[in-house]
């Protein structure tokens, strides 16, 4: 007899477990129930339909053959049936059958099961923001009662978004939330000619992406875009009129609006689940094993939903990736056809582009491995994404993160206008496998001029981590710098730069002896002062720290990445002169 495979969920991975399935077995009767109106779109791909560089809906919805995943589509071409615009309300788990509502209709129908795989994805966090109506001041209302408020959670969301930008009902926009869905939303409306505030609750932008060092540069780059980015600011209320969003409150300002958006984080859609019995997590995503089974063993749960394993330091972790979820969509598939399969977990691996930068991570960050106890070292390196010399070369920004201890890599971050995709995926590959740093200073990375250095960037990045871990040198972000200057702590900016890059552009108060000259001027510098030495992205500033060193002076570090990382104030040439 033909096992029925219940899939409730047809966005990412309940369309990859039936797929993989049908491939794998030509005789399951595979049915998808799915809440919504679209079928298996790229979620991913919303922000670029809505600033028009994905120009037809229908686009995100096509195979790559041009085909409309419908549920016509399903039927004929992979026999698998799907029910859209049907909502899953009940599991009875002894019974086996699930109770769906057809939204269309309001009818009740009963599909029995023999598996049932939960692939229910996220949903938005809505933010216990008041709305106030000032024509209706009495009224309570949630910040959703308001219009021209959404979220970005579906193509309806996009849809709503995109005829607002059309129909020229916004000029002003304002985005709740500095993280990966708020950020990709603030070039999409930038590019659809709306001025744009960002307004992030926590210190820095980015804060489960980047550690706040990477995020404070590409918080500098979007204001020189044009972007107004707030960070510290808890949104307090937002205030209307009409039924129509006018303006955003928080307790350190105010900013007017005609659009907001609300992009403060996903949560697991996992209600369905936990009313049935299943457990959950500390995210609030359903618990599996390695084969993305629950706790019942005719349960499966995939994608946005469930909780999985950091693969870095084998805790629970909440992962909420398109990328994720179908490769666990066809370990479901394999493992249902009787071909047994694990996911062994994730990284977070992260890639998107704001305007001509590029943002990247994976594995750990600093503060992460710092908030597990773990003790991280790591280095700052900025270096062209191909030879320097060569034609078209960009900038590209690395943070490397390793234990200091063992040595072993927990994570990488990369910032810029370069070409970083293939040093992200040289890292995530690196910590599958559990690699050291030593192994990815001495890698063997293809090199010629078109395409990178020598020295890769990421074998720069190791390098520089090795010579911190063997405790040759000893660094300091730009972040910890600024602190100490604003503290008043007796520190001494050394720039070793030459004469003329310092009289272009300095940091305040700093003193300049170039490289070539350190020795003989080594007894200028005091030694009762903690000494910072830096240079361009020093480089210089290491060599120029052993020679310190070498002459008895104890206190002395270097500035992680130098000049091009410094996200503060600088002073050039035509301020000081007045020209």
């Amino acid at each position: 007899m033909a096992k029925r495979i219940l899939i409730i969920g047809g966005v990412a991975a309940g369309p990859k477990v039936a797929a993989k399935l049908r491939r794998l077995d030509s005789r399951a009767e595979i049915t998808i129930l799915e809440r919504g109106e679209f079928l298996s779109y790229a979620g991913c791909g919303l922000p670029y339909y809505v600033s028009g560089e994905i120009k037809q809906q229908r686009e995100l919805m096509e195979t790559s053959a041009g085909v409309m995943r419908t549920p016509e589509y399903f039927e004929k071409t992979k026999r698998i049936s799907v029910h859209n615009r049907t909502e899953a309300q009940q599991v009875d788990r002894e019974k086996k059958e699930v109770k769906a509502r057809h939204l269309d209709t309001g009818d009740i129908t009963i599909f029995p099961y023999d598996l049932l795989v939960f692939a229910t994805g996220s949903k938005p966090f809505i933010p216990p923001v008041p709305a106030v109506d000032l024509d209706m001041p009495d009224m309570e209302l949630s910040c959703l009662d308001l219009g021209n408020v959404t979220t970005l959670h579906g193509i309806e969301d996009a849809e709503k978004v995109r005829w607002t930008i059309r129909e020229k009902l916004a000029k002003q926009a304002v985005i709740v939330g500095g993280g990966l869905i708020g950020m990709e939303m603030t070039e999409s409306l930038v590019k659809s000619g709306l001025k744009v505030t960002v307004i992030e609750m926590m210190d820095e932008i980015l804060p489960l992406v980047l550690d706040p060092d990477m995020g404070i540069l590409v918080r500098r780059y979007c204001r020189e875009k044009g972007v107004d980015v707030r960070v510290g600011e808890k949104v307090m209320r937002l205030e209307g009129r009409d039924g129509v969003v006018r303006r955003v409150v928080t307790r350190q300002g105010s900013y007017p609006a005609d659009l907001v958006i609300l992009a403060a984080g996903f949560r697991p859609h996992s209600d369905l689940a936990v009313s049935c019995g299943l457990e959950t997590g500390l995210y609030g995503g359903i618990i599996v094993d390695s084969h993305m089974r629950t706790r019942d063993p005719n349960i499966y749960a995939v994608g946005d939903c469930v909780e999985t394993t950091n693969i870095v330091c084998d805790k629970s972790a909440y992962f909420p990736l398109g990328s994720l979820a179908n490769k666990q969509g066809r370990v479901v598939a394999n493992n249902i056809a009787g071909d047994e399969d694990i996911f062994p977990g994730g990284l977070n691996s992260t890639i998107f582009k704001i305007f001509d930068f590029t943002v990247a991570r994976t594995g750990m960050s600093t503060q992460q491995a710092q908030e597990m106890g773990i003790d991280a070292l790591y280095s700052i390196v900025p270096a062209s994404d191909k030879a320097h010399y060569y034609p078209g070369a960009r900038r590209v920004i690395t943070k490397l993160v390793a234990e200091r201890k063992s040595g072993k890599i927990l994570g990488a971050q990369f910032v810029g206008e370069g070409e970083v995709t293939k040093s992200v995926n040289t890292v995530a590959c690196a910590l599958f496998y559990g690699g050291m740093v030593r192994d990815l200073s001495n890698l063997d990375i293809p090199y010629a001029p078109p395409y990178a250095s020598a020295i890769d960037n990421v074998c720069v990045a190791a390098n520089v981590l090795r010579n911190k871990l063997a405790g040759l040198m000893d660094g300091i972000s730009p972040l910890q710098v600024e602190e100490r200057r604003r503290k008043g702590d007796a520190i001494l900016l050394l720039d070793v730069r030459t004469i003329p890059e310092f009289e272009k552009v300095r940091i305040p108060g700093s003193t300049c002896i170039p490289l070539a000259e350190i020795r003989e001027r080594i007894e200028e510098l005091p030694r009762n002062l903690d000494i910072i030495i830096f240079c361009a992205v020093s480089a210089r500033g290491y060599e120029a720290a052993i020679i310190l060193k070498e002459a008895g002076y104890s206190r002395v570090q270097v500035m992680d990445g130098g000049l091009a990382v410094w996200p503060f104030d600088l002073e050039n040439k035509e301020e000081r002169t007045g020209r």
